[in-house]
């Protein structure tokens, strides 16, 4: 449940004690089980900005992270302020920063701040491939967390083991833990019925085999497990047009027949949760089933793993996950990438402000990489870490415009 709270009031030098006061509001609406909204958390933001609070600017900008998809201009205005006067002094073993965005599904670590020196503030766009045009970095397309992952398939299990026929979704269980290798499920009646509405149409072999192929192409040559009840199964065999394909499809394990009364759509999505691969499918996932799940993470877990797919005059056209994702994101070498609010419905005019130390656009132009027009915010910074609290930072941010870099001979 969100609070609807008008911003917090913003002192333009507030004292320790006014901060602490306003911090122990915020654990009382904690407390409450109710969270904070962006203009809320950007002032507490600012508050610790103000009075030279480096951990609670850092679990605030996670906070953010937490609670919106991109950030107003407004707090953008706030997060370029701190970055400009501030420099990093911490730093945090490669290997633990590493393992911690593994863990936790790309895009964040958590571990504090890393690297030395004053940081470089740009604004720049993202290409369609993920790369950002200011420093070069590849963003993530951000997975839901180990905790959150294993939360949601003991869900899908439970929920499956009180609808289906327990003996059958246990074998099933037992089975996809024998055979774990899978890099892609494939909702095979979704997939077998897509525009077989017609009088003649019924399960169709070859937009099934489509698919398996292309997937099989795309995983390096790894077969997908396509999800199929055996009644749909038992009716492929019979045909003897089909017979020959349906039995290479078994001897290769590509198929998992759902036995009678049984629902594909448990099986398919446990499958999918538990081994952390692609779903093939357009079921949008919006009926009663997946409304009993009810996950915060859910809409997150659809836009990492689902490949949505249509036939045009019978040519297969998959839409693969996207390749990154427009959300606050922390590498592990301690940048940072904020979208911006954007009005336009073209994702590459967004404009994201990109944080890193210095050296990441020049290194990036040493080795020859595209470098696109970047609006570069020049802060003055602080004096020292020290004398933060005692002098003020100038809030004033001037532009200028950042010339592509050139391929070094």
């Amino acid at each position: 449940m969100k609070l609807l709270l008008p911003p917090l009031p913003v002192y333009p030098r507030p004292k320790k004690l006014e901060a602490e006061k306003a911090y122990e509001v915020e654990e009382d609406i904690d407390k409450m089980g109710l969270s904070l909204e962006e203009p809320q958390i950007a002032a507490l933001l600012k508050l610790s900005a103000d009075t030279g609070r480096g951990e609670r600017v850092y679990n605030y900008l996670h906070k953010l992270r937490r609670s919106v998809r991109w950030v107003s201009e407004e707090t953008c205005k706030v997060l370029e302020d701190w970055f400009c006067c501030k420099a990093s002094e911490i730093g945090s073993d490669v290997g633990s920063v590493k393992e911690a965005i593994l863990r936790n599904g790309g895009g964040w670590h958590g571990l504090g701040w890393i690297g030395e020196g004053k940081w470089v503030v740009k604004k720049g766009n993202v290409k369609p491939n993920g790369r950002c045009c200011c420093c070069g970095e590849q963003l993530d397309c951000v997975d839901i967390d180990d905790v959150e992952t294993e939360k949601f398939a003991l869900s899908v299990a439970g929920l499956a083991l009180e609808r289906e026929v327990k003996a059958n979704f246990r074998e099933f269980q037992d089975w996809l833990e024998k055979n774990a290798d899978y890099e892609a499920i494939v909702d095979g009646a979704n997939i077998g019925l897509y525009q077989q509405n017609f009088a003649e149409g019924g399960c169709s072999v070859l937009q099934l085999n489509a698919v398996i192929k292309e997937m099989y192409t795309r995983s390096g040559n790894k077969w997908p497990l396509v999800i199929l009840h055996n009644k749909r199964v038992r009716a492929l065999l019979e045909n003897p047009s089909h017979r020959k394909l349906v039995e290479e499809w078994m001897a290769n394990g590509v198929l998992y027949t759902t036995p009678h009364g049984s629902n594909d759509d448990w099986y398919w999505l446990y499958a999918t949760v538990k081994l952390r691969c692609l779903l093939v499918t357009n079921d949008e996932m919006r009926d009663h089933i997946f409304e009993l799940l009810g996950s915060s993470f859910f809409l997150k877990w659809k836009e990492r793993h689902q490949v949505r797919y249509t036939f045009l005059k019978g040519a297969l056209k998959l839409q693969m996950p996207p390749a990154y994702s427009i959300v606050i994101q922390e590498s592990e070498k301690g940048s940072w990438h904020v979208p911006i609010v954007c009005e336009s419905d073209e994702e590459s005019l967004r404009s994201w402000l990109c944080i890193t130390k210095p050296g990441g656009c020049e290194d990036e132009g040493k080795t020859g990489s595209t470098m696109e027009t970047c609006e570069i915010v020049d802060g003055p910074c602080c004096k020292s870490s020290e004398n933060r609290n005692n002098e003020k930072c100038d809030d004033k941010t001037t532009s200028m415009t950042g010339k592509r870099k050139e391929r070094s001979p």
